[in-house]
């Protein structure tokens, strides 16, 4: 019985809804008629003369305040409707009414599943949203203390966020630290201060702690944090890598002869070898950070070599951007080969390196007059679609290396195709742009040809998955406040800021108007009303003509 109640309820809620969402029309006419049939005995005409009398009484002063608050009012929705889609990206009332006012009028819930089917394709485009808009480490992160605070200190602006050095935290957390450190019972105590340090948000605090562990015994990851927090130097920062260096082999060495007696201790080699990797990575960036790029190279092809399933430090980046340096196109072509797969995460770093050896094939003759004369050769249509390609994937990135927009430091983790990737590999890689003689004269001309290849609505992409809607919210929390994120595509501005735009120019014209001139605006009111409402009069004429207000009277002595 509960269910045939639960049943005949629902039936009759649709009804209701269907009803008013398709008879609303029929509804009004029909209330329009009853009030026109009942206009004597509620004195419809009596009162509307009394409110024109009143109003003709009005002195111009009062449609001045009148059109005055107006103005403010709407100026007021408009300044919250502009802040509102600036901070979130859509408007406040469209929100609202699609959200509460839409179900209570009988509107469908897009977001509720209507099948199966539709389910498991919603899935996988969430599933393919979520993976695009994955935080990653930035493989060319800057050293806290030696860059990161040194702009700090000249320019008292915080150049990281905190989302993004909590984000930070959690890395080194996952990274340096091991649940199993107990079975080290003469390490113990170092390891719970320096996981302590991990956690720690003041950074004075992070660094006394390391210097206690210190106290203690050798530990790596107690150099780890110094040189990449205390150390206000490169030189210095280097100098204590190779200290948490040597007291890292120690631990990889140990490790590495127990891993095949537990998981416990599995788990626990896996994370010296993180240690080893970082430390080594570091050093290879101190040494590129040096001038010592030919090192830095060796040292990161050997660090690839001895540990090469892990990926996740992308130290392939790091090689592409030394070995660019060099001005080593051949070897930057070898290792494009090797990660520009198909099969593997794309990145700028890859895009546009792959668009630069293109481009310095024909840059440097390149002239688009020429071009437009006798059309495009192999070469050049190869490198303007190289440089569509890359484009696609990251379109924020041409500004930056255009110069049309500013740089500023990049953050410590990035957000894949979004403005933050935009600005680390602008960042390391301007240079080599410029180097390259009219790559970036090419670059000018062809860049923004990619927008019209790309099917828009962009819900398909064209040599990528389509553009994820995330981004713009994720580098907000990445890049600091005073950087004016790029966003793609750019918004239109909603009906709402228009309207309440109009309005308020609207509204303070009249309210202009009639301050100045009182007696040729009341003229005009009374010309426009009359001529807005003499349809209305003739119709009403006719009405009255079919059906006469003594008809009421006539039904009630029936």
């Amino acid at each position: 019985m509960a269910e045939v109640g639960s049943s005949l309820l629902e039936q009759l809620k649709s009804c209701v809804a269907w009803s008013w969402t398709y008879l609303w029309t029929l509804w009004f006419f029909l209330m329009l008629f009853l009030v026109y049939i009942l206009r004597v005995p509620l004195k419809i005409n009596d009162n509307l003369s009394t409110v024109s009398m009143f109003l003709n009484t009005l002195t111009p002063k009062f449609y001045v305040a009148l059109t005055g608050t107006s103005s403010l009012i709407s100026g007021l929705i408009l300044i919250f409707e502009w802040w509102y889609f600036r901070k979130y990206g859509t408007s406040f009332i469209e929100q609202v009414s699609v959200s509460h006012l839409r179900p209570l009028l009988g509107g469908v819930d897009n977001t509720a599943p209507s099948n199966s089917t539709s389910n498991n394709g919603e899935t996988d485009s969430n599933r393919q949203s979520v993976s695009e808009c994955k935080v990653w480490r930035n493989p060319l992160n800057l050293f806290r203390g030696a860059e990161y605070n040194r702009y700090t200190w000249v320019t008292g602006r915080e150049p990281l966020t905190y989302y993004d050095m909590n984000l930070s935290a959690q890395d080194h957390q996952t990274f340096f630290t091991c649940e199993t450190d107990h079975l080290r019972p003469a390490d113990a105590s170092k390891k719970d201060l320096m996981q302590k340090a991990w956690r720690e948000r003041n950074p004075q605090a992070r660094i006394s702690a390391a210097h206690e562990a210190l106290e203690l015994n050798e530990c790596a990851t107690a150099y780890i944090l110094l040189a990449e927090e205390e150390a206000t130097t490169i030189v210095e920062a280097e100098r204590l890598f190779k200290q948490a260096l040597k007291a890292g082999e120690v631990c990889y060495r140990r490790s590495q002869q127990l891993q095949h007696h537990g998981a416990q201790y599995e788990a626990q080699h896996r994370r010296d070898t993180n240690v080893l990797v970082y430390i080594k990575r570091r050093l290879a960036m101190c040494s590129r950070k040096l001038g010592r790029t030919r090192e830095a190279v060796k040292m990161m092809r050997d660090l690839m070599k001895e540990f090469p399933l892990l990926s996740m430090f992308n130290i392939h980046e790091n090689l592409l951007e030394a070995l660019l340096e060099l001005q080593a196109y051949a070897d930057v072509q070898a290792v494009l080969a090797k990660y520009d797969d198909i099969s593997l995460p794309k990145s700028a770093t890859i895009c546009y390196t792959a668009a630069l050896l293109k481009a310095r094939a024909v840059s440097d003759k390149f002239s688009p007059e020429a071009a437009s004369r006798r059309g495009l050769s192999t070469a050049e249509m190869n490198a303007v679609e190289a440089i569509h390609r890359a484009v696609e994937f990251n379109p924020h990135v041409p500004k930056y290396l255009l110069e049309m927009k500013s740089l500023i430091l990049p953050p410590e983790h990035i957000l894949k195709r979004g403005d933050s990737e935009a600005i680390a590999y602008a960042f390391f890689h301007l240079q080599h742009w410029k180097r390259v003689e009219g790559a970036l004269n090419l670059l000018h001309c062809t860049w923004e040809g990619t927008f019209r290849m790309i099917p828009y609505p962009l819900e398909k992409g064209h040599l990528f998955y389509p553009y994820p809607i995330c981004t713009e919210t994720a580098d907000r929390e990445l890049l600091p406040s005073f950087h004016e994120v790029s966003v793609y595509p750019k918004k239109e501005l909603p009906f709402f800021i228009l309207f309440t735009a109009g309005l308020c120019s609207f509204t303070a014209m009249l309210a202009l108007l009639t301050h100045q001139f009182p007696e040729l605006m009341g003229v005009f009111a009374k010309a426009f009303l009359s001529t807005l409402f003499a349809p209305l009069n003739f119709v009403m004429e006719k009405v009255e003509s079919i059906l006469p207000s003594s008809l009421w009277h006539q039904l009630t002595r029936i």
